[in-house]
């Protein structure tokens, strides 16, 4: 019974479709969260808006990651792709969320950066350190 459950959370955490899922409410959900105060449909707006952006982020990082990742050689390549990354993605999001009149865009955008940018650094490192620093 064990090994079922377990080979089914497997397969779950390993469907692209769930992490971009899982992405799109949990990060939509805070935004919704994190302007409550507001008048709706607002804090609907955000969260919906929040949610497809970090879909798509989920979606999209490991790649721009993997491709960032070429680009730089030394010790450069274990802070540079993370840091592009996340000036990309904390730009876009600010961006967006001005755009739709977010009203606590800081609050908003803070728990999906943090949670894009761990993920690229600890992914960055991981891959980075696989092929060497001085390649």
């Amino acid at each position: 019974m064990v090994a079922v459950v377990t080979a089914a959370l497997r397969r779950l955490a390993g469907s692209g479709t769930v992490h971009v899922l899982f992405a799109f409410l949990a990060m939509g959900g805070w935004a919704a969260f994190a302007n409550r105060d507001h008048a709706m449909p607002q804090p609907l707006y955000s969260g919906f808006l929040q949610g497809a952006l970090s879909a798509c982020l989920t979606l999209f990082l490991k790649s721009v990651i993997d491709g960032l990742s070429k680009l730089f050689i030394g010790m450069t390549r274990f802070w540079a792709p993370p840091l592009i990354a996340c000036l990309g993605s904390a730009s876009l999001l600010v961006a967006l969320h001005a755009l739709i009149r977010t009203p606590e865009i800081a609050r908003t955008v803070a728990v999906p950066l943090l949670v894009s940018t761990s993920y690229a650094a600890v992914y960055n490192y991981s891959i980075s350190r696989r092929r060497g620093a001085g390649r």
